[in-house]
């Protein structure tokens, strides 16, 4: 039987504390909550560290946090064994730092896919070097002129904001799936939009990740490489800082 835990994350990507109680403990020592604030591996974003801790004292160490059966059931990975079990109230903090970092970097990502308009081919958010993979055949971009552009964006501080539609909206909207060849779950009657400006005049998108609230928060970064990848693939490399110096 899978479970549904309540993503907090999904309506307030910045709770770093909460409380929650102990729904089951898996046969792999796998611990699912009725509601968590820690971000399941999805999307190429990776899932959430932190630690679980009882009012006794004690406390467990999230080293991952992934899906379960369901995309609605999240399971809190310890790296040993815990004593936890269903009914046991816990204290929920999630390693911020990391996550903030990791919602700058998907939040640039998407930045990046309005720089460069093309089908997205894969993607994946880590805390210091994500990449884009898009569709094009000839890149006809300089990492230069892509930086240039990106940093437009990050200093007109546009305001990032989330929507839920339904499954009929975007059936309707097909424009707004920017991956080639991964499509939105649907059935559950509505999807996730990611808007970037005001009501999404800069971009929207549908995205289950965690985001921060205004572009001006992603801070300085560059693209450090673009590779050819394939005929038709160009990987473009987001890193946090100022170019190096040439």
């Amino acid at each position: 039987m899978a479970f549904v835990t309540e993503a907090l994350f999904r309506d307030d990507g910045y709770l770093a504390e909460a409380e929650a109680e102990v729904v089951a403990v898996n046969a792999r020592g796998g611990i699912i909550l009725d509601r968590t604030i820690f971000y399941a591996t999805s999307g190429g974003q990776p899932g959430d560290t932190g630690r679980l801790s009882l009012a006794d004292g004690r406390m467990v160490e999230v080293a991952a946090t992934v899906t379960g059966e369901t995309k609605d059931e999240i399971i809190h990975v310890p790296p040993t064994d815990s004593d936890l079990k269903p009914g046991d109230r816990v204290a929920l903090a999630i390693d911020w730092e990391r996550r903030l970092k990791l919602m700058r970097m998907h939040t640039a990502c998407h930045l990046l896919t309005v720089v460069c308009p093309f089908p997205i081919t894969g993607a994946a958010v880590s805390e210091d070097d994500s990449r884009v993979d898009f569709d094009i055949p000839d890149a006809g971009f300089t990492k230069e002129d892509v930086t240039a552009r990106l940093m437009e964006l990050v200093r007109a501080d546009h305001p990032v904001a989330t929507r839920w539609i339904s499954d009929e909206q975007l059936a309707a909207n097909p424009t707004l799936v920017k991956s080639k060849n991964v499509r939105p779950p649907t059935g559950s009657g509505r999807i996730r939009l990611v808007l970037v400006g005001a009501d999404g005049s800069v971009d929207s998108q549908p995205c289950g990740g965690t985001h921060v609230r205004s572009t001006g928060e992603v801070g300085e970064i560059h693209i450090g490489r673009i590779e050819k990848k394939g005929r038709e693939n160009r990987r473009f490399r987001i890193r946090f800082g100022p170019a190096p110096a040439a």
